[in-house]
């Protein structure tokens, strides 16, 4: 049987080989992020980062692919490897509110954990609909969290909690902030990211980000708290 690892990476790249489908209808944006990236909390080194989101609107049903992977190395030796995988579909109950099912894997060397993956259903709604420059969209849902260490399993409930704002500052400039709380039985993981990315040419852009993470309950000598902070290219097609 495949891992959850190959699993969604083969999604993925099925997903991006499929460009014709529809492309006349421009239902498939595809991002593509490259840059330098500067960590701490569990590891202190210059690394690179790669992040590729697919997403695939079919009217009412709205599929999400996004892949963020981190590679770090010091004298041409590995020191760490982390690739963060989200497939998601949603289903359009109004214009304003939606059924999503959604499903994660992390493979973080940093945490201490072999991995991690969480399967969440939610229920999501949309509002500012009112204004032409920002978008906010909070969900709720309910799921099961598998975490590995140490080549042993455990599962716990989690009851996960997100929000989506964007604010077009300009007309090349875009504000974005994502929150999230997955609240399990055993362990609660936090989550942030702040970007602001500003346009370069038609295609091209260039994004700041934050990222934060923190989980509540930790393996032994590993540090509750991560923060990455990148500049970044992006490239839309």
């Amino acid at each position: 049987m495949k891992s959850p690892n190959s699993l969604l990476l083969a999604a993925f790249i099925a997903v991006l080989s499929t460009s014709a489908i529809a492309q006349e209808e421009n239902v498939i944006t595809r991002e593509i992020e490259l840059g330098g990236l500067f960590t701490s909390g569990n590891t202190e080194e210059q690394s690179l980062n790669f992040a590729g989101s697919i997403n695939l609107d079919l009217g009412r049903w709205n599929y999400d692919f996004s892949l963020d992977a981190l590679y770090s190395s010091s004298e041409n030796e590995v020191k760490g490897q982390r690739w963060y995988g989200v497939a998601s579909a949603n289903y359009e109950l109004s214009a304003n509110s939606f059924f999503q099912s959604r499903f994660s894997h992390e493979d973080d060397r940093f945490s201490g954990f072999d991995s991690q993956s969480d399967l969440t259903f939610s229920y999501g709604s949309r509002f500012l609909q009112n204004r032409t420059n920002m978008g906010l969209t909070l969900n709720a849902g309910l799921g099961i969290r598998r975490s590995r260490l140490d080549e042993d399993d455990f599962d716990e409930p989690i009851l996960r909690l997100a929000g989506d704002y964007s604010w077009n500052v300009s007309n090349t400039a875009i504000f974005s902030q994502e929150l999230s709380r997955e609240y399990g039985s055993d362990s609660t993981i936090y989550r942030s990211e702040s970007s602001i990315e500003t346009q370069i040419l038609e295609n091209l852009s260039l994004r700041f980000s934050l990222k934060i993470k923190h989980q509540t309950d930790v393996p032994p000598e590993r540090e509750e708290t991560d923060t990455e902070t990148a500049v970044t290219f992006v490239m839309n097609f």
